[in-house]
């Protein structure tokens, strides 16, 4: 029996190439895994009308961990057009699998490595180095949206809140309405999951960026709690930001951060922002971390247009899978995989398209194996 069983899924479009181009590398580096497929994505929603089919979030709970590609998502009135005719009419309703999968199975903490490495010709600049801690099961993506906006769900609104009563007076069809949900655990694990991070890996401070002068009670209840939190920390220096000022800055100055800590849509703001810095979406991985589980991807779409062409950068994928091996504790393998990574960017023989050279996908997994 495999020391790992680790559920594979690659989901629609490229995922499934950069899928196959990790798993070239994680073969090479000889890990003892079974990978088990697992059905996810927009394919299942179209046949079923469910994008996370129960025989995967089975197969997810039989598993240590998963690697996952990428999902095509589309408006409503795409998404239910799409759908079988055999269910049309029957109240499916599409809803993200990978943000299904956070909520289901508790992966509070996203996190994703934003690093320059020497030699990539997108970089901004060399030497960026930034985490980011993202808020992964809350907030605005709690997924408790209105609409049309049911009458007594206005009717509460108006009498809890003077500044919603102008808003109430509008009929039902107009007016869509989505909470933004944070709560004291959650702050807690997020700030907890970076000032862990910055300590076990050197890292000397830690930005909490928010909106606290506007959304008072959310975002400054973040605030707080990082304020409090960050006193059991006397080694780690905690900054505040606000969100628009820290996008501002970090194109300004991406050298001054280490380690930012956001709620959910700020954080998914900040976290491609930085990517960009680096060389963008093709080399930015994220790990989405629970308390006994976690599930490793590319942060990258699923790139319709170029399905079969094998022609976008897995380097993403291929970090993505660094993350899961340190994860799982492998972390000479996942040494060697960065080490890889960085020597093929450094060496800039093999680059694909988004890099301005003529590499195929496989060709950087093929070059990275080389290098282990």
């Amino acid at each position: 029996m495999a020391k790992y069983r680790i559920a594979w899924l690659p989901g629609d479009g490229v995922g499934k190439e950069v899928m196959e181009a990790a798993r070239l590398v994680l073969d090479a580096l000889k890990i003892d895994a079974d990978y088990i497929h697992g059905d996810i994505g927009w394919e299942f929603w179209c046949k079923e009308g469910n994008a996370l089919p129960e025989r995967t979030v089975k197969l997810l709970k039989e598993t240590h961990c998963a690697l996952f590609g990428a999902i095509t998502s589309k408006p409503k009135q795409e998404s239910e057009a799409e759908l079988d005719a055999s269910l049309k009419g029957k109240g499916f309703v599409y809803s993200s699998p990978i943000v299904g999968l956070r909520q289901l199975f508790d992966l509070h903490s996203n996190m994703r490595p934003c690093k320059a490495y020497p030699g990539n010709p997108l970089n901004y600049k060399d030497g960026i180095d930034i985490v980011v801690f993202r808020e992964n099961t809350e907030g605005l993506y709690a997924g408790v949206e209105f609409y049309p906006t049911p009458r007594e769900v206005l009717d509460f609104m108006s009498a809890k809140n003077k500044k919603f009563a102008k808003f109430g007076k509008l009929p039902e069809n107009e007016i869509a309405l989505g909470l933004r949900i944070i709560t004291k655990k959650g702050c807690d694990r997020i700030i907890r999951s970076g000032f862990e991070f910055a300590k076990k890996n050197g890292r000397k401070k830690v930005t909490i960026v928010e909106k606290p002068n506007v959304l008072r009670e959310t975002s400054g209840l973040m605030v707080r709690e990082a304020r409090a939190i960050a006193k059991e920390y006397p080694g780690i220096q905690l900054d505040e930001a606000n969100i628009d000022a820290m996008c501002m800055w970090l194109v300004k100055n991406p050298m001054s951060y280490d380690v930012l800590v956001a709620s959910n849509l700020f954080g998914d703001i900040i976290s491609d922002l930085a990517a960009q810095l680096v060389g963008g979406l093709g080399f930015a991985s994220a790990a989405n971390l629970g308390d006994s589980y976690a599930v490793f991807e590319p942060t990258h779409g699923s790139a319709p247009k170029y399905t079969g062409m094998y022609k976008v950068n897995p380097l993403a994928t291929i970090l993505a899978a660094k993350l899961m091996l340190d994860w799982l504790g492998e972390n000479k393998s996942a040494e060697r995989i960065e080490s890889a990574v960085a020597k093929v960017i450094k060496e800039g023989k093999v680059r694909t398209y988004d890099m301005g050279g003529k590499s195929k996908t496989m060709d950087m997994a093929e070059e990275v194996a080389r290098k282990l």
